[in-house]
């Protein structure tokens, strides 16, 4: 039986995928996050930068629908993140960062304008609030994420961060 406070914390995580508040996860969702981080950062789509972080989204997309998607219909419910990219990843969380890394990778090569590999603390702010994450928490974690506190947030640190964020334990 899965706690209600397990509950709270996946729908919390579920919301953040579910781009459009539709009920469901899809890959528009995934093209929606990847337009919106475009836009912030005045990425034309049609760049590089753009089309890896299109591709990533698409990548990250058909990682979870691989997982999650349990009647192949392509839209993951909030029960089927549950059981299935949840509890299925639960004991090797660092596998579900791994679906990700091509979107994260992409996502932060947008955010770091002079290619140093790590993105400003300012500039993960900017990230979060794109993806949908109000002000007041986009700031407390990027701080967060800046795990050896040299004002920027890079690879190393975001993966970690991502496979415990997104896979809560009980």
């Amino acid at each position: 039986m899965v706690s209600s406070e397990y509950e709270r914390r996946i729908a919390a995580r579920f919301a953040t995928f579910d781009q459009d508040g539709n009920g469901y996860i899809d890959r528009e969702d995934f093209s929606r996050a990847a337009k919106a981080l475009l836009a912030e950062f005045g990425v034309a789509a049609r760049s590089d930068k753009g089309q890896a972080l299109y591709g990533g989204a698409e990548a990250f997309w058909q990682g979870m629908a691989g997982i999650a998607d349990r009647d192949g219909d392509q839209r993951i419910t909030r029960e089927e993140f549950v059981t299935g990219a949840v509890k299925r990843l639960r004991d090797n969380p660092d596998r579900f960062a791994e679906i990700a890394r091509p979107f994260l990778h992409a996502a932060l090569d947008v955010a770091d304008p002079d290619g140093d590999g790590a993105a400003t603390i300012a500039d993960t702010v900017r990230v979060l609030k794109a993806l949908g994450v109000p002000e007041d928490l986009a700031h407390a974690a990027a701080g967060t994420l800046d795990t050896d506190h040299d004002g920027k947030v890079g690879e190393a640190e975001i993966m970690p961060a991502f496979a415990r964020y997104f896979t809560v334990p009980e």
